[in-house]
């Protein structure tokens, strides 16, 4: 078997979770009547108090649906340039709502404060986009699963608040985040006006996010799920594979952040890796010193049984996850630390 360590989305359901689905209440969630949903909405918006949630086959819909809820066609969203908004959704902002995105260069997918309210283009000033929304993740993928500052996320608030943006939350990862941080939920509930929380990446589903906000904001999200064809009928059988993962797979999340620290140090100490950002969630980004080498490296690893993500110039990622075992990451560790592999990479 190989070990897999692409992405937390390539796991499947465990014994326990396959059980809770098979025996979940359904019915038809387009009328609203798929009891187990409604149940897993429920929750969610009460974790996070907030008063509404809708469920979402996959996390850019839930994104794509937010941008809508807070924009028109010619408005500009705020969001740092290595947002999975901006770089993996297919260039949806643009397609689905006729919006640009200004790019702020932050630091591991993270900005501040101040960089938003520079960034705000004055609105008597019809030459440019409308400012409309500013957008962040949490935690941010290509930053290496980094953490956002709870106290910056308030800040930023503020600016919002000053200036009557919206403000979303990308939170697919956002129970790696909460493990990481002193911040709960219903904090984060209440500084954004919308979070998308995903239920495939960390938490072992195989499908489904969900999208969580105000009753105000949310009024049209039904609307926009349908005009983007997220219309289920009897899709309790996927929320109950979400109610099983909050019950039983949000403390482990710390597990999955245990061995990627572990899988960082070792890297720094191979001879032919030029840098690996800091490790604080389930994510290691790391850069080979000669980038031509990446094709090799992955071929290597992957004719020894474990697959990673190239990014492309030398930059590479691993992402631990639920069906990554211990017996697997001791496995992994002995092969990073074997002769055969530096003579190769050398």
């Amino acid at each position: 078997m190989m070990i897999d360590l692409r992405s937390d989305t390539v796991t499947v359901p465990t014994e326990g979770m396959l059980q809770a689905m098979m025996s979940a209440k359904v019915g038809d969630d387009v009328y609203k009547e798929d009891p187990t949903i409604n149940e897993l909405e429920i929750r969610l918006a009460e974790m996070f108090g907030m008063e509404k949630a809708l469920f979402f086959p996959t996390g850019t819909m839930a994104n794509q649906t937010a941008i809508k809820l807070h924009t028109n066609p010619g408005d500009q969203v705020i969001c740092d340039k290595d947002a999975h908004i901006y770089n993996y959704e297919g260039g949806g902002a643009s397609f689905n709502s006729g919006v640009s995105c200004k790019l702020l260069n932050g630091h591991r997918g993270m900005f501040t404060a101040d960089q938003v309210k520079a960034a705000i283009n004055p609105p008597d000033f019809y030459h440019s986009p409308l400012t409309a929304l500013v957008e962040v993740e949490n935690t941010a993928n290509r930053g290496g699963g980094s953490c956002w500052d709870y106290e910056e996320l308030v800040k930023i608030k503020s600016i919002c608040d000053e200036h009557k943006l919206g403000y979303h939350l990308d939170g697919a990862r956002i129970w790696n985040a909460l493990a990481e941080s002193p911040a709960r939920p219903k904090d984060y509930g209440k500084i954004f006006d919308t979070i998308s929380v995903c239920l495939s990446k960390g938490l072992g589903c195989p499908i489904g996010s969900v999208l969580i906000g105000g009753e105000e904001i949310m009024q049209n999200a039904l609307r926009i799920r349908k005009i983007l064809g997220g219309g289920m009928r009897q899709v309790g059988y996927l929320g109950a594979a979400g109610l099983f993962a909050l019950d039983h797979h949000l403390d482990r999340v710390k597990e999955d952040h245990r061995r990627a620290k572990e899988i960082g140090k070792s890297l720094t100490q191979l001879e032919y890796i030029e840098e690996v950002q800091p490790v604080e969630t389930n994510i290691i980004i790391f850069t080979l010193k000669d980038p031509q080498n990446e094709k090799l490296f992955l071929q290597t690893l992957k004719s020894l049984g474990v697959i990673l993500s190239g990014m492309g110039s030398g930059k590479l990622r691993i992402v631990t996850h639920l069906d990554y075992t211990q017996d697997m990451h001791e496995e992994f560790l002995e092969i990073l630390s074997s002769l055969e592999l530096e003579e190769k990479m050398a």
